[in-house]
């Protein structure tokens, strides 16, 4: 137990340190409009080190609450895609442990990506299935306009590019431009054109980083929420 603690929370610390890296890595690859292969390599070996602490915290589970469970056994953490699933790989990855331990097994049960605010887990799932089985998952460069109209009262509107305006339209008081589809030039008002710039990966469609910091701090919160049941 108290080793594989320990390997839990060094794996934490690399990842903080990978992921880190990876933010700097990854501004230079957009301004660059190209993702650099070696970032994929990086990506894909966070995800890895973030699998590893899922995994490592099923054996403690197995070690302390299952004792009936074959050591031969291959068993991983749990991440199924809905309730009967789930129910079933349970009982045969954890057997026992709805009756030695149910406190555990809600804990699991609460983690799985079929609740809501839990969908980070099924994309890193199959990010992770994707890298280990097949070639390195692919980032698509996505690009998200906007118009941010702020008045000097500092309130704000904004709109994205799917907006379009017709005559008689106005925006805090200023009309629209039809032709440009921005309000006209007006000292009571600032406008500003605003691009978000983002690599996503390809058939999750979740931001690479983003989806990476998400999944850093969700494993963190299920270790948190886990390790003192253990």
């Amino acid at each position: 137990m108290g080793s594989r603690k320990a390997s839990i929370q060094a794996l934490f610390t690399k990842a903080d340190a990978q992921i880190a890296q990876i933010e700097a890595e990854y501004n230079k690859s957009l301004h660059a409009r190209v993702i650099d292969p070696a970032l994929k390599i990086d990506i894909k070996n966070v995800c890895e080190n973030l699998r590893s602490i899922l995994d490592y915290l099923a054996a403690d589970i197995r070690e302390r609450h299952c004792l009936a469970a074959s050591a031969s056994d291959r068993f991983y953490f749990p991440i199924l895609p809905d309730e009967k699933a789930f129910d079933s790989r349970l009982d045969q990855w954890f057997p026992g442990l709805r009756q030695s331990t149910p406190v555990v097994a809600s804990a699991l049960e609460s983690a799985q990506p079929f609740h809501s605010g839990q969908e980070w887990l099924g994309q890193f799932n199959l990010l992770n299935n994707e890298n280990k089985h097949g070639d390195l998952v692919e980032q698509t460069r996505v690009e998200t306009h906007q118009t941010r109209v702020t008045g000097q009262g500092g309130g704000q509107v904004s709109w994205g590019s799917g907006v379009t305006f017709g005559g008689g339209v106005s925006i805090m008081g200023v009309p629209i431009d039809p032709r440009t589809q921005l309000p006209i030039p007006h000292p009571s008002i600032k406008v500003e054109r605003i691009t978000w710039v983002d690599f996503q990966f390809a058939g999750i469609g979740a931001s690479a980083l983003g989806l990476l910091k998400q999944a850093r701090a969700g494993i963190g919160s299920i270790e948190a929420a886990i390790r003192p049941l253990l």
